[in-house]
């Protein structure tokens, strides 16, 4: 045999070697694949197919066995935490319990939001509050503070900071709601207590106004859409985007929040001289800023659609004192 005939006698020798060895080796993965908890049926051992989708996008096209059912079973719901309060009308057949439980908050909260006890009785058409979690609602009255709050509900100061989206525990104002998180209702005072006189807050007065102490807050006049609703308030639309909102009345801004804000979206809230607070929800844009001073008819911003609205319109709320929009 010729050296060029060894030569290439040799590099075939080892290159059978090589192959088997490779095969083997490939043999065992296999084996030790198909063993494994996550192997897939052995029809698709292989590479996915690649596909051309009109003729200038390329995607990958996986195998049936790739798509486990338990994919289309699993739970595709928004993982969001709702924060928003929402009011419900009671509907025939309806109990306390079935409500909480449709909802999922406790049987306490439904009580608490709505001054209701276990013994009350449910009819067709009546409107309840519905907290987005465990706790009480709270309007803040004069003189509240953070701390005092969350004492009285045996609450966590950051849990209401943080659920509120408050920037810092002094970022509270008279009129505003807040949802007090695991919040606990305190009990009752004892009978020797009810006598004890406390000075009532401005906000819990409910203020006799003249009809003329607020005016029209839309500038293209008070289409009402929505009669009273949740804590003394109406919605307004003309249905356009961008009309001016007026001030109701003279006072100074305590609110002027850009936001989600429980679902009002972009706020303004006004203290007027006689301790009643006004609110406006919803804005698109606004002009004022908290500690301004604004006359009666000046514009404070523009109708929107912020937060949860489901069209361009504004929130009204007074607290303090009747609505006089109210039907």
């Amino acid at each position: 045999m010729s050296s060029k005939g060894k030569i290439l006698f040799f590099l075939f020798f080892f290159s059978l070697i090589f192959f088997n060895s490779e095969k083997e080796k490939a043999t065992t993965q296999k084996e030790s694949y198909s063993q494994s908890p996550f192997a897939i049926s052995k029809t698709w051992q292989n590479l996915p197919d690649f596909i051309f989708v009109n003729h200038n996008s390329l995607f990958s096209s996986l195998p049936p066995a790739f798509v486990s059912g338990r994919v289309f079973g699993s739970k595709l719901e928004s993982t969001v935490e709702r924060k928003e309060i929402q009011e419900y009308i009671v509907e025939e057949g309806d109990t306390l319990a079935s409500i909480s439980q449709k909802f999922g908050i406790s049987l306490n909260t439904l009580l608490w939001a709505n001054n209701l006890d276990k013994k009350s009785v449910l009819k067709p058409g009546m409107k309840l509050v519905i907290l987005p979690v465990d706790g009480v609602l709270h309007q803040v009255k004069q003189g509240d503070t953070i701390f005092e709050i969350a004492k009285k509900y045996q609450a966590k100061i950051e849990n209401i900071i943080s659920f509120n989206e408050l920037s810092d525990p002094n970022d509270i104002y008279v009129g505003d709601i807040l949802i007090i998180p695991d919040g606990k209702m305190p009990p009752p005072p004892k009978p020797k207590e009810k006598k004890i006189v406390q000075k009532p807050s401005l906000i819990s007065l409910s203020r006799p106004l003249a009809n003329s102490y607020f005016i029209c807050p839309v500038a293209g006049g008070c289409r009402i859409t929505q009669g009273l609703h949740f804590y003394n308030a109406v919605d307004f639309s003309n249905g356009k985007c961008g009309e001016p909102i007026l001030a109701a009345a003279g006072g100074v801004v305590q609110k002027a929040k850009y936001g989600w804000n429980g679902g009002a979206g972009n706020v303004v809230t006004i203290l007027h001289p006689n301790g009643v607070v006004t609110m406006y929800g919803h804005l698109q844009t606004i002009f004022v800023s908290p500690g301004q001073e604004v006359s009666q008819g000046q514009i404070i911003g523009l109708m929107g659609a912020t937060g949860k609205a489901t069209g361009c319109h504004l929130h009204f709320g007074v607290y303090g004192a009747k609505n006089p929009f109210a039907r």
